[in-house]
């Protein structure tokens, strides 16, 4: 009996032991959780998408709790999700209008000249490294092998029987992630606000637009001289539109020759101008 005490007795004292230490070492060397994290974290939608510009949601929670991001920048949640996590944060958010993805191409199959056939991945990515860049002349344009339909965790692109990548406002959340997986830089995002939009990503020069693609910008310079209110720019032969000078008068939409310059929204109209001759 004697033999089997002393051993139960030395386990149950290091046990003892241990315990103590374990105890003490987790309150002096505890690493102090802010109770806002998990409130924020349950208030988003869990879609770890990126487009708030961290890893995930987790991360941006975290961000948040310390004041290093905004309670406004979850674009998959909007303005709900913002207005939840700025009361945690006892503070005011400020309305920002939601972006959008939008491609800045027309050049479908029948109006953008062919090189050739392509028959390599179905990835812009790789394409864009193949000498030529896959079927399409144009170095600029949507090369329409769907990285960003992959990209998009929302199903809100898909690329049109013409080949070019199309997005869909309604479910698009302006997250971004189609943005950077585009190789040549084909998509933007912009606010739904900004109406008069260029349909072209070129910066060649008129005749080498003009040899590739019916619908390109060919760098006239009209719509900037027809602009009422200078609210139309020329950088790298491709017009900038201030969406804050524009009066959506659409003078330069009419003008365009080549439809380059496009008046975006499902309910806008505008006749073009027919060229004289």
């Amino acid at each position: 009996m004697n033999e089997l005490l002393f051993p139960i007795l030395s386990l149950g004292g290091l046990g003892l032991v241990f315990g103590v230490v374990l105890g003490y070492a987790s309150k002096k060397f505890a690493v102090e959780v802010d109770p806002k994290v998990p409130l924020i974290r349950d208030s988003l939608p869990g879609a770890n998408c990126g487009g708030c510009g961290y890893a995930g949601c987790d991360a941006y929670a975290q961000a948040v709790a310390e004041g290093a991001a905004a309670p406004n920048a979850c674009t998959v949640g909007g303005a709900g999700v913002a207005e939840k996590v700025a009361e945690i944060m006892g503070v005011s958010v400020d309305e920002s209008e939601p972006l959008k993805a939008y491609v800045k191409c027309n050049g479908t199959c029948d109006k953008a000249k062919q090189r050739g056939e392509y028959y390599g991945t179905m990835d812009c990515q790789q394409a864009s490294v193949v000498p030529g860049g896959a079927s399409k002349s144009c170095q600029y344009g949507c090369l329409g092998l769907g990285s960003c339909v992959k990209a998009c965790a929302f199903d809100a692109i898909h690329v049109t029987e013409g080949g070019i990548a199309e997005v869909d406002p309604e479910k698009c959340v302006g997250c971004g992630a189609c943005v950077k997986a585009c190789p040549r830089a084909v998509i933007d995002l912009k606010p739904l606000s900004a109406v008069v939009r260029v349909a072209c990503n070129s910066k060649d020069t008129l005749k080498a637009v003009k040899d590739i693609c019916q619908v390109g910008c060919m760098t006239c310079k009209l719509c900037e001289r027809t602009c009422p209110v200078k609210a139309i720019t020329m950088e790298n032969n491709l017009p900038v539109v201030d969406k804050e000078k524009c009066v959506k008068c659409m003078a330069c939409v009419k003008k365009c020759p080549t439809n380059a310059l496009i008046a975006y929204g499902k309910d806008i109209v505008v006749k073009q101008e027919t060229p004289a001759n």
